[in-house]
């Protein structure tokens, strides 16, 4: 039974009033969909750093061209997915799903090249096999897999350089809103897979290419303190309630294995 066939079997009245706040809401979100929350947060960022002197801290291009490096791999990697004939299956919301992820990146692209300038890197090119050693584009698997393997460094990546980003409020708030949205498609990916949303410890079954996205994960003590024993949760679903951060030279690692030049 849709969601229409309901409304018209409730009373006239009610069924208009949530059927217009209903409608309502569709268009709010439309507008939300297309307005670029990061993009207004970038020009609001630089032109505070105009006031004070002009340039971007060197820190901040370097935290936010390592951003964009990997948002390129991202975008990239989902455009020639969804550019694959037969791929990605049309059932369960499949398509759909990356189909959004990839508008997401993108977006995500143009907010650190709006906020880079001319000092934005240029996009390398990519071999997402790792020089063959995966069939990305041939079997969906494997596809679900390094886009797993893809989001989950990303969320690693940006908890990572939060601290850099400590001497520049606007910004980093920009990046957090980046920041929270690749957990959303690392959890999506990852319940496509059959998995659950979280990360559990560091994934020793992963691929050897795929172990360093997950190495680290197995911390279970936070600050000098023994969660397990302070808290009786067993050390599994410990790790399941921290993401650990990844280095800039580990995520590097990581990426570099599908960057060509």
């Amino acid at each position: 039974m849709t969601n229409d066939t309901v409304l018209d079997q409730i009373d006239p009245d009610i069924a208009e009033r949530i059927g217009s706040r209903r409608d309502a809401l569709r268009d709010l979100g439309a507008v939300l969909a297309v307005a670029s929350f990061p993009v207004a947060f970038a020009a609001s960022a630089k032109q505070a750093f105009a006031q004070d002197g002009g340039a971007l801290p060197a820190e901040v291009v370097d935290v936010l061209n390592f951003a964009l490096t990997l948002e390129y791999l991202e975008n990239s990697f989902y455009e020639k997915g969804l550019e694959t004939a037969g791929l990605i299956p049309d059932t369960n919301s499949n398509r759909t799903i990356f189909e959004t992820i990839q508008k997401h990146e993108g977006e995500h692209v143009e907010f650190l090249e709006s906020t880079l300038g001319d000092k934005a890197v240029r996009k390398p090119s990519f071999d997402f096999t790792a020089g063959g050693k995966f069939d990305t584009f041939e079997t969906y698997d494997t596809f679900l897999l390094l886009s797993q393997a893809f989001e989950d460094t990303g969320v690693r990546a940006y908890r990572g350089q939060a601290g850099a980003l400590a001497g520049s409020p606007k910004i980093l708030t920009a990046a957090l809103t980046i920041y929270t949205v690749e957990a959303r498609h690392a959890a999506n990916v990852r319940r496509l897979r059959d998995l659950t949303g979280w990360v559990p410890r560091d994934q020793p079954d992963a691929p050897d290419p795929i172990k360093p996205v997950y190495a680290g994960m197995d911390v279970t003590t936070k600050y000098k303190v023994d969660v397990p024993d302070v808290s009786g949760v067993e050390a599994a679903d410990v790790t399941e309630a921290f993401d650990e951060p990844l280095t800039k030279k580990d995520v590097l690692a990581i990426a570099g294995q599908f960057i060509k030049s």
